[in-house]
């Protein structure tokens, strides 16, 4: 039985989000069934150190830094960007009452997804489509008849290249609005 590109690779990702808003919505209940739901207001901030943690792995890749793996890094990256996205996800809760958080917590999200994007799905899509055209090649199929078996699966993979044109302009966006967020809580503190 074939399976289609979606089934193999799509679904993979969506359960990786799914997982995290599902860890989101169990850790904020358990704030609340334990009355400890000040914690959230504060996970913001291990978040975002956790986050930027994670941008060792873009500098090593851009060769600001020369220390770790690449490999290591990349998988730290992924840990604790999702660790990091989970801890904002709870801190955010639905406990936000002005634009600005929530734009900030809007491009967090579109930022989580387009990194998944690159990491889940874009190289095992790329290996997924060339075994199904070396197996339709060895079953003696035409150009024609493959390109015609894999269209689908090839316009999928097309659309998911082009992550990467997402990926740095939200990152961005995430970090100006985050900042922004940042800059405003600490000015309309009350410091008294």
């Amino acid at each position: 039985m074939e399976r289609s590109l979606i089934r193999k690779e799509v679904a993979p990702f969506l359960n990786m989000f799914g997982a995290l808003i599902l860890a989101t919505m169990i850790t904020d209940a358990l704030l609340h069934q334990f009355d400890l739901v000040w914690i959230g207001r504060w996970l913001g901030i291990p978040g975002v150190m956790l986050i930027l943690l994670s941008f060792f792995y873009s500098m090593r890749k851009r060769k600001k830094i020369s220390f770790g793996k690449p490999k290591t890094l990349l998988l730290l990256h992924e840990t604790l960007t999702w660790l990091g996205a989970l801890m904002i996800l709870v801190h955010a809760g639905i406990h936000i009452y002005t634009i600005l958080p929530w734009l900030a917590l809007l491009a967090m999200l579109i930022n989580v997804i387009s990194g998944m994007t690159g990491k889940y799905l874009l190289d095992r899509s790329r290996r997924f489509l060339a075994e199904k055209q070396a197996g339709y090649a060895q079953q003696g199929l035409s150009e024609a008849s493959i390109e015609k078996k894999l269209f689908w699966d090839a316009t999928t993979y097309d659309l998911m290249k082009k992550w990467r044109a997402v990926h740095l302009p939200i990152t961005l966006a995430f970090a100006v609005l985050g900042i922004t967020h940042i800059l405003s809580i600490l000015l309309f503190w009350e410091w008294k």
